[in-house]
């Protein structure tokens, strides 16, 4: 066995899945107790936008959004301008023919998770793909459910149905994977900044106080 500079199958990369954005809707956050909001919103900004950006298929799909939901997140649509949100009455995303449908579209057999609550939007679809063939992640941070329990044994339930779990920072880095990806490394650098956190700060300090650059941009 000798080792080779290459990554790993299960790493993703921008051309090999599809994210699925669920329920990211004001009356599924009210009650949403595991993720401040501010957090909440902000990490649905920086997977959409790194989404967009990297030109993963998305699927946005909302449930009763004009009766009882309301609307999607801005930080999320504002991402994909235009595009056409997915309404349903299933709590289970993965009993709507109409997202069926466009998982079929886009035809990727690994696909990313993310949205509100846990235990329930995501639980359904995650363990019901799984049970299809297809390979799913679920993006931690950008989730959320009625108590930190609530999501904890969500998350655990679905790791050990074979859910793979990851955060959103970790989702954008992942899709960058290499700095020397020049087309891409303003972009990464500039989500950074914008919703990264103390990393973000730390990109900006380093670019503003010495010009540094990762991977000698």
């Amino acid at each position: 066995m000798s080792a080779t500079p290459t990554p790993g199958k299960l790493l993703v990369s921008p051309t090999d899945h599809a994210l699925v954005l669920i329920d990211f809707q004001s009356q599924m956050s009210f009650a949403t107790k595991s993720i401040d909001a501010i957090t909440l919103r902000n990490n649905a900004a920086l997977i959409s936008r790194a989404a967009k950006g990297f030109g993963v298929p998305t699927i946005l799909t909302t449930v009763a959004e004009k009766s009882f939901s309301g609307p999607m997140f801005s930080e999320i649509t504002d991402a994909f301008p235009g595009q056409k949100l997915l309404d349903r009455t299933s709590m289970n995303t993965w009993e709507d023919a109409a997202v069926i449908d466009e998982v079929n579209r886009i035809g990727k057999n690994r696909l990313v998770f993310a949205g509100l609550w846990t235990s329930v939007c995501i639980v359904g679809p995650t363990l019901s793909a799984l049970d299809q063939g297809f390979e799913c992640y679920a993006i931690a941070d950008a989730c959320g459910d009625v108590s930190d329990e609530a999501h904890e044994r969500a998350m655990e339930r679905m790791i050990q149905a074979g859910v793979r779990p990851m955060t959103s920072l970790q989702y954008v880095l992942e899709l960058q994977r290499d700095w020397a990806r020049s087309e891409t490394y303003e972009f990464t650098t500039g989500l950074a900044k914008q919703y990264g956190g103390a990393y973000g700060l730390g990109v900006t300090y380093a670019k503003t106080m010495f010009g540094a650059s990762e991977g000698g941009h």
